[in-house]
């Protein structure tokens, strides 16, 4: 990433709304949800096994890492903002609060929807379509288990493992923040070793796949827990320390490096097209690459200007729109996504158009979300000039 000082960058965002939100921000959180649909709209369609073209398709997965990056900036910013201005540390209890009522009324909608859509339509083996799974689904506790995928996985909402590590993420932020910022820091400004300590935080991602890799005690679904995404966070959370340290990251340095990466980790380095890659070495590339890649999608946003195009392209009202309801796409679309291959496309499964079944997904998806936006969203407050 380049970056240099700007004492005008007012810590990077420089044009917001009258509720706080950074347009640009928002923006981007509708790639990574397009992103995110379109990977699966491709496997789906049997694209995945296309040779080097199936590999592009599958690591359209950094939707989620995307999302990860976002979290890491926007919720440890909070923490570091007032440790830089030497205020009061956010109250841990009203950030809980907010987290709950973010995402939980969507995602309760969400499953018990597709528990009640898939007890009377039968697409193919569902372990996860128990009381057992919708209690587990529910609190965002199904991926802590042994012998993951036929145990609690739902057919509708394989997508949710990532909103299970999002909430441990969560859970552990406060405790990150109060080990970097009170224990390392001693509430005191200090950006560089602060940076050294997120470096540290990183570290556990590759030590927790050696783990996992290395031995057998832990359940299958150990792959998936916090520990193994640390880093995609901890992107975030570098670009949340960098901010009050005036550094400014430019769209026309990290985009081509994002670019030449990604097609980088599209090369058998990243391992077949799965979540978790089978050898250690390619989920360590895989990581790395994921991580700079995500990083470095967020960075001219989260530290540039809002003039430059990039930034305004984020910011339109398309992008604004479908960012805003980008969460509650990425709840349902794994439902209508099949309802739409079945039911409207009449694929086969593993054939057809992937771009049909993309654009056919989005056409039933986004005004569902925008529905389920509205009656579950967060009501914002209006800051006062």
């Amino acid at each position: 990433m380049t970056l240099s000082r700007d004492a005008d960058a007012q810590g990077g965002l420089e044009s917001v709304t009258a509720t706080g939100r950074v347009d640009s921000l928002t923006g981007i959180r509708a790639v990574a949800a397009l992103l995110v649909v379109l990977t699966h709209a491709a496997y789906t369609t049997g694209k995945y096994g296309q040779g080097y073209l199936g590999l592009v398709f599958s690591r359209m997965e950094i939707g989620v890492p995307i999302f990860f990056v976002l979290s890491g900036f926007l919720l440890f910013g909070p923490w570091v903002n007032a440790c830089a201005a030497g205020a009061p540390a956010p109250s841990v209890r009203r950030y809980a609060w907010h987290r709950v009522r973010r995402i939980m009324p969507a995602y309760a909608v969400t499953v018990l929807a597709a528990y009640l859509v898939y007890h009377f339509r039968t697409a193919g083996p569902n372990p996860g379509h128990t009381w057992e799974g919708l209690v587990r689904n529910l609190t965002l506790t199904q991926i802590y288990t042994d012998n993951y995928l036929y145990s609690f996985l739902h057919q509708g909402l394989t997508q949710m493992w990532s909103l299970a590590v999002e909430a441990a993420f969560y859970v552990a932020l406060p405790v990150m923040a109060y080990l970097l910022l009170v224990v390392l820091c001693r509430r005191q400004w200090r950006p560089r070793l602060l940076l050294a300590g997120l470096a540290a935080l990183a570290l556990i991602s590759p030590a927790w796949l050696t783990l996992v890799h290395k031995t057998d005690f832990l359940p299958d679904g150990a792959r998936l827990w916090l520990p193994g995404y640390l880093a995609w966070f901890v992107g975030g959370m570098v670009l949340a320390v960098l901010a009050p340290m005036r550094m400014r990251a430019y769209a026309l340095v990290c985009l081509p490096v994002v670019v030449v990466s990604y097609f980088i980790v599209s090369t058998p380095i990243g391992g077949e097209p799965t979540t978790s890659p089978a050898m250690l070495w390619e989920a360590l590339a895989k990581t790395v690459f994921y991580a700079v890649i995500a990083t470095l999608v967020v960075a001219p946003l989260a530290l540039g200007t809002q003039h430059g195009l990039y930034a305004r392209l984020m910011a339109s009202r398309p992008m604004v729109f479908l960012g805003e309801i980008s969460y509650e796409i990425f709840l349902i679309h794994l439902v209508t996504m099949e309802l739409v291959m079945v039911e409207i496309l009449h694929y086969p499964i593993y054939n057809g158009s992937v771009w049909l079944l993309f654009l056919g997904t989005l056409v039933v998806t986004v005004p569902l979300a925008w529905l389920l936006h509205r009656v579950t969203r967060v009501r914002p407050t209006v800051r006062s000039s």
